[in-house]
């Protein structure tokens, strides 16, 4: 059986390298998703708005600076190979060496808390919060996410009965939205979780924000549920940073896994227009 060693080292170069990226440059899908919002959006303050959000953009993209003050808890789904090895150290010892460097050396502001309780910073921002999962292959997958506070804290999660359906995971998903206002720095992206457990569906939500812009669920009839949950978002009104417009969301993503037959657990995760997230694959 042939077994791909990766060295602790290179991990913690490439989580460095990615958190900087993450901080400093915003998506391409995001950035032509902004572009496409500023032309669509009926309102002259709106359209204010977003050419702010894009000359800010710019600014950061030039000189190397971070898109937000935010610069977000540092969030990485990790897909490890079953035929891969790490060298030299743990995992998850790599990944938050890396954030440590690149927070430190990048000059990005630290912004967690050692005890959720206690309120002590931790200085570093570390820990980062690490999702693992084993795949077949023998590469290590690094999508590296970092995620504001304005936006996270914008989420939710309900646990529906079977029998609100449909029509009780929309009202959710917009109702988590209006209640949200300009809080998450929209034009936000909409992650959707449903089924599985309490957990899990919350999961599902936090990946699913991390698809690409322009992507459609590959069944019918969840990829005709986000082109409607889309709609109903953009009908509220809330619009650019809440000023008010047509353009509260970029996209809402669906994501879907097997529950029990006495639940429906749906979780909204919220991502802001900076919408930060890179990968590498070693």
């Amino acid at each position: 059986m042939h077994v791909k060693v990766i060295k602790y080292a290179d991990i913690v170069t490439q989580v460095k390298a990615l958190c900087l990226d993450a901080n400093w440059h915003l998506p391409a899908d995001v950035l032509g998703a902004l572009k496409q919002a500023h032309e669509q959006e009926a309102s002259p303050l709106g359209k204010n708005v977003l050419d702010t959000i894009l000359e800010n953009a710019e600014i950061a993209r030039a000189k190397s600076m971070a898109l937000c003050q935010d610069t977000g808890m540092v969030v990485v789904f990790a897909e490890v190979g079953q035929d891969v090895h790490i060298e030299g150290g743990l995992l998850t010892d790599a990944i938050n060496e890396g954030v440590r460097q690149a927070y430190d050396e990048g000059y990005l502001r630290k912004s967690v808390v050692g005890d959720p309780l206690e309120r002590v910073n931790t200085g570093d921002n570390t820990p980062a919060v690490v999702h693992v999962s084993l795949v077949a292959g023998d590469q290590l997958r690094l999508i590296v996410a970092p995620k504001g506070f304005g936006s996270e804290n914008m989420s939710g999660l309900k646990m529906l009965k079977p029998a609100e359906g449909v029509q009780g995971v929309k009202d959710f998903v917009v109702e988590t939205v209006t209640k949200a206002g300009g809080n998450p720095c929209p034009p936000i992206i909409v992650g959707v979780g449903i089924g599985g457990t309490f957990e899990k569906a919350a999961l599902l939500a936090k990946r699913s924000v991390l698809r690409e812009i322009g992507s459609k669920h590959p069944k019918p009839h969840l990829a005709q549920l986000e082109e409607e949950l889309l709609e109903l978002v953009n009908k509220t009104g809330v619009g650019p940073q809440g000023f008010g417009g047509t353009q509260t969301a970029l996209a809402v993503f669906v994501d879907t896994y097997p529950t029990h037959i006495a639940g429906l657990p749906v979780a909204v995760n919220i991502n802001c227009h900076v919408a930060r997230h890179v990968e590498a694959i070693l």
